[in-house]
């Protein structure tokens, strides 16, 4: 029987949900029993029904820095969902909360210190977002990727950890994936990530060069959720998903190189996975500027090709194809002596801390 209760909470895209399911096995195997807060209807939903954890869905708000009609009811959404989490942690009295982020934790992770039950965070990325900006006060530790945050952040709070990998990427399987994709072995494969949402600017630029691509590569595109080109299903050596969880693994082991957006969680993966890959990350004008520096960190470490979007065309994209596949192995072996330890077990090892 679990001695110890925990809630995982994070939400909104699959990066602010794989980390936590990253620690599953580890915190089950500690003694742990798990709950999961969530929003109602998010990408978090889905994915945590994987797994045999009880799932809360409470009412969120996103807090944008644009105009949106949205703006002037989320407000209530977010003051609603404070008051579901209350309740939840009440009635479940866990012993500690972990926050992955996105716009949901926040009215846990404050219902969570109104209680006083201690909280840990994790960010992601060089900057923290505004959803864990709101939170760093209610926190007893944050954990980060990079040891840039740390300035960011208030002293003594700060443990830099690196991002849970989920331990099943590391068991993929090559000839499952290139059967899965419909793939031989004749042609190295390269796989396009735009995130969990998908990305248009990078769909479009992929599938504008693919006659090209597929004279030298088979290409294996997770486009994201309603992002597929019909015209294009059937295309010899071209496969295009949503998304995928259960046959991921093994996609990415057949995957000789990535091209892939800037998120902290997906870029770490790569590196851990040591395969080449181009960053092309979400311009300023579509976000706060947290995957450029994400993106510029692993540039300058030597382990991604950095392909800015606002530099992106045929001619450049086909390059940097050109520039990464000619020097992977460099690449390899930049992100093989990286040395990025085992962030599950320091961050399970932290969340025990907290809890004593």
């Amino acid at each position: 029987m679990a001695d110890k209760k925990i809630i995982l909470t994070g939400g909104g895209t699959a990066g602010h949900v794989t980390p936590n399911i990253a620690l599953i096995p580890e915190l089950e195997k500690r003694g742990f029993e798990i709950h999961y807060i969530g929003s109602k209807e998010g990408i978090e939903k889905e994915l945590i029904s994987n797994f045999d954890i009880p799932y809360y869905g409470i009412s969120s708000g996103k807090l944008r820095r644009y105009f949106d009609v949205k703006n002037f009811t989320d407000p209530f959404r977010i003051i609603n969902g404070y008051r579901e989490a209350k309740k939840i942690i009440k009635d479940l009295k866990p012993d500690i909360v972990f926050s992955k982020g996105g716009f949901v934790t926040v009215p846990v992770v404050k219902a969570a210190s109104s209680k006083g039950v201690p909280c840990v965070l994790h960010e992601s990325d060089i900057s923290p977002g505004l959803a864990n900006r709101l939170c760093i006060k209610s926190a007893d530790v944050i954990c980060t990727n990079f040891p840039e945050t740390v300035e960011h952040l208030p002293e003594g709070k700060a443990r830099v950890t690196g991002s849970p990998i989920r331990r099943e990427l590391f068991e993929g399987n090559k000839p499952k994936g290139l059967e899965f994709c419909g793939f031989d072995d004749t042609k190295p494969v390269i796989m396009i990530i735009g995130g969990s949402l998908g990305s248009v600017k990078v769909n479009e630029a992929v599938r504008s060069i693919l006659p090209k691509l597929l004279d030298r590569f088979q290409v294996v595109h997770l486009c994201g959720k309603e992002k597929l080109d019909e015209s294009l299903v059937g295309t010899k050596g071209y496969i295009q998903f949503e998304y995928v969880q259960k046959e991921l693994k093994d996609i990415m082991c057949a995957a000789d190189m990535v091209i892939s957006r800037a998120g902290a969680n997906a870029i770490c993966e790569l590196v851990a996975l040591a395969k080449p890959n181009i960053l092309i990350p979400l311009s300023l004008e579509a976000s706060r500027g947290d995957q450029i520096l994400n993106a510029e960190s692993f540039e300058k470490q030597g382990y991604s090709y950095l392909l800015r979007e606002e530099d992106m065309t045929d001619e450049t994209l086909l390059e940097a194809i050109d520039v990464l596949w000619k020097d992977k192995e460099k690449y390899i072996e930049a992100m093989t002596k990286g040395g990025h330890g085992d962030a599950v077990k320091t961050i399970a090892d932290i969340i025990e801390e907290v809890c004593k």
